[in-house]
């Protein structure tokens, strides 16, 4: 197991920012791939964008490419979300997601099924 912790969700309006931040623990291997994928009301999960600890390649959404940037901390087992540019499609629980993948397979393609760990989510909300 890979226990999940996630913070920084929100309200905020058109055109602000927020900072989601997710805290991973309880594995000892020295590279994971960490994401961040959201689900909004009667719509598929999707995925945001994933960052391989390993090296620090990332692979983003088209839809957050320019206004999403995800990070990782110097200990490597935390991982950011900047959300710059917020719009209200933006609107929607964002999940941490958490599994032992090679770089190839760190990607948010498909919304994340190739994932077994999942944080409890955080809620964003942007108004229309």
């Amino acid at each position: 197991q890979v226990p999940l912790v996630e913070s920084g969700g929100g309200s905020v309006q058109a055109g602000g920012s927020l900072r989601l931040s997710c805290a991973a623990s309880g594995y000892t291997y020295k590279s994971i791939c960490l994401g961040w994928f959201r689900q909004a009301p009667g719509k598929e999960r999707e995925g945001v964008a994933t960052i391989y600890t390993g090296g620090g390649s990332t692979n983003y959404a088209d839809s957050v490419k320019g206004r999403f940037t995800i990070s990782q901390a110097n200990a490597k087992n935390t991982v950011y979300l900047q959300m710059n540019s917020l719009k209200p499609e933006d609107s929607a629980m964002y999940y941490c997601a958490a599994d032992f993948l090679s770089p190839l397979a760190c990607t948010v393609v498909g919304g994340g099924p190739h994932f077994r760990y999942w944080g409890q989510g955080t809620q964003v909300t942007v108004p229309s």
